[in-house]
């Protein structure tokens, strides 16, 4: 009976909301927990350095976009193809699939972060970086990037733990990583004078404190999948479903990468003498929605286990329940996140900065940037559904329809007529054409399963 308690194995006959509270109410919790350390790394450097160092942090995420991208890249697709082959009751390939993420984490942190480092003052100029800027947005990156063989592989393995039974470990580590960073980022930035530097160092020290958490885990051969020395570690065919899967949340942060630099050139060629802080305008509103969509993200992530599982299994009927519960959270979440930024957008500015004319731009810019911004939480939970089945290519099309597809061609266009307040409107219109794109293409997908469904009875 313990065992029964701990297997993942109940994914697929426990009732889809005891599951989805199991599983998402943790993930929702380290979310949240990550996003409120970037957050306090923004307040702390906001009020600790300056308005230029928030604005210098802006600069840094397309950047930091790029960091993530290759490292969910395994993480996400590792995580769902261990889980689907849970759900097929293949214990020994999802052991090989915890090996195999591993050593790609590994291989992709050198790899990535040793190439980024040699190029660095240029990749930031190309971002956006200005003479004024420039130095804290490199003093912030070159620590980051010395620590993404810890980050990639506490993430990758932060995944993959929840994937494979482990919701509520997998929060604590995240937790862990929070922890250390809020309790070290104000002695760093402030007591040791480190400056925008000591937000990035103790952002490194909370990731490794979880990154020893992690590998503790699988480690222990208590743990229902753990390290097997036995099995694989290099197997083309767990590579290829892994990128496979991979490549839309991957692609989504490239877009997003791609995206900010638009956005920041854009702000700095129509903002003027203020292009700077509009810049910075915009740091504050990323963090700000980031808030909701990583909270979006965590019922996202408890989601992925159940669908991957049942969907595995074939049990339709319970990937549509949990889809639709899905929905109903992530429309209610970024519901919220509007009300409150509607309401009081000029509080939420004044956490980060005390300038006057930076918090001005920030409340101008939210009021048109979250216009519509309670559809953002259908269109990721949709997105997210089809990357959890096992259907990459309809989750990178959903992915680029609201990060690329559609936002780009606003984003020339909206910020001629109406300048920066065209860059606001960009997004948010970006958003609604977006949402309609994914509940279209939802219904033909479940129509689709429906008459699969009717043939197979």
């Amino acid at each position: 009976m313990a065992q029964q308690s701990t297997t993942p194995m109940i994914l697929g006959t426990a009732p889809i909301g005891k599951l989805l509270a199991q599983y998402s109410i943790p993930a929702i919790i380290a979310s949240v927990a990550t996003s409120l350390y970037n957050i306090v790394d923004s307040m702390f450097i906001g009020h600790g350095v300056g308005p230029m160092a928030i604005a210098g942090l802006a600069i840094t995420f397309p950047l930091m976009n790029l960091v993530i991208a290759f490292c969910t890249l395994i993480a996400v697709g590792g995580a769902t193809i261990s889980s689907i082959y849970l759900g097929q009751k293949n214990v020994s390939k999802a052991t090989d699939t915890v090996n195999n993420v591993t050593i790609l984490c590994l291989i992709h942190s050198v790899v990535f972060g040793g190439l980024t480092l040699l190029f660095l003052d240029k990749i930031l100029l190309f971002f956006g970086a200005t003479p004024q800027t420039l130095p804290y947005a490199r003093e912030f990156m070159q620590i980051i990037l010395y620590g993404t063989p810890i980050s990639y592989i506490f993430i990758g393995l932060n995944n993959l733990m929840r994937a494979t039974g482990y919701p509520k470990k997998a929060m604590i580590s995240a937790l862990l990583s929070v922890c250390v960073n809020i309790i070290l980022a104000p002695i760093f930035i402030f007591a040791l004078d480190w400056g925008i530097k000591g937000a990035a160092t103790a952002t490194v020290c909370g990731q490794f404190v979880a990154f020893v958490w992690v590998l503790w885990h699988f480690f222990s051969h208590k743990s229902f999948v753990h390290f097997e020395l036995k099995n694989r570690w290099l197997t083309p065919q767990i590579f290829k479903r892994v990128y496979a899967i991979g490549l839309s949340p991957f692609l989504m942060n490239v877009c997003a990468c791609v995206v900010v630099v638009f956005i920041n050139k854009a702000l700095l060629d129509y903002g003027a003498n203020i292009g700077n802080l509009a810049v910075g305008a915009y740091g504050i509103l990323n963090r700000t929605t980031m808030f909701f969509v990583m909270i979006v993200f965590g019922v996202t992530q408890g989601m992925q286990p159940i669908l991957g599982f049942n969907y595995g299994a074939g049990q339709w009927q319970r990937v549509r329940r949990t889809l639709n519960i899905g929905i109903w959270l992530g429309v209610g979440i970024t519901t919220i996140g509007w009300l409150l930024t509607e309401l009081m957008p000029g509080v939420i500015s004044q956490l980060f900065t005390t300038d006057q004319t930076l918090i001005d731009i920030a409340i101008r810019g939210s009021r048109i940037y979250f216009l519509f911004y309670p559809v953002v939480g259908c269109q990721i939970v949709i997105q997210n559904f089809f990357q959890s089945v096992g259907k990459p290519k309809i989750s990178i099309f959903l992915s680029l329809t609201r990060q690329l597809l559609f936002l780009l061609p606003f984003l020339l266009i909206f910020p001629r007529y109406w300048g920066i307040d065209g860059v606001w409107a960009s997004m948010t219109a970006s958003d609604l054409v977006a949402f309609v794109f994914a509940i279209v293409t939802l219904i033909y997908f479940s129509n689709k399963q429906k008459r699969k469904s009717a043939v197979n009875q």
